[in-house]
């Protein structure tokens, strides 16, 4: 087993109750096998990104330490993915839960299946603030300062949520 690594992963879902489909899955990150969540971030609603005609997003970020290497990891949240009952009907459709594998310890990688850090995080406020509220001096790798990619966003409508519509916390 590898070395505990920190990896970051983007939750969304605007399906079936997405408040409580980004709280069930916080949950199951910290059930993975050889993974401890170490931070969760507020819940934002943002409006949907390609696919116009669909309900607007539950965002989150979560923060978790990890043994598992990227591609075990990568897997294993495609699998929580197909327990939330995802389909993968077209691209940005709908969705019930999609986790995206955001960063992994630093890692630039490009690799059939998986790129590291992710491809579009730095264009997305519904990834920045979050990541950003629970990382607030983080780094993507190859580009810099996340803060300073946010800042570049603010034209994007994204809302925290109050704690009544947003997941619970986690403790670290």
């Amino acid at each position: 087993m590898n070395a505990p690594q920190i990896a970051y992963v983007g939750l969304g879902s605007n399906l079936a109750d997405p408040a409580y489909q980004i709280d069930q899955a916080f949950a199951e990150l910290a059930r993975l096998p050889h993974t401890r969540l170490l931070a969760c971030s507020s819940a934002y609603r943002s409006a949907p990104v390609g696919y116009a005609d669909q309900p607007d997003f539950v965002n989150a970020v979560a923060q978790i330490e990890t043994s598992l290497p990227p591609h075990a990891l990568l897997n294993a949240l495609l699998e929580l993915e197909h327990c939330h009952g995802r389909e993968r009907t077209f691209r940005n459709a709908p969705r019930t839960l999609d986790l995206d594998l955001l960063l992994y310890n630093g890692l630039i990688c490009h690799e059939a299946g998986l790129t590291l850090p992710h491809p579009r995080m730095h264009e997305r406020a519904f990834v920045l603030l979050p990541l950003l509220e629970i990382a607030p001096h983080c780094t993507i790798p190859g580009r810099g300062a996340a803060a300073e990619w946010a800042q570049t966003c603010h034209d994007q409508q994204v809302e925290r949520l109050d704690r009544r519509e947003a997941p619970r916390r986690a403790s670290a």
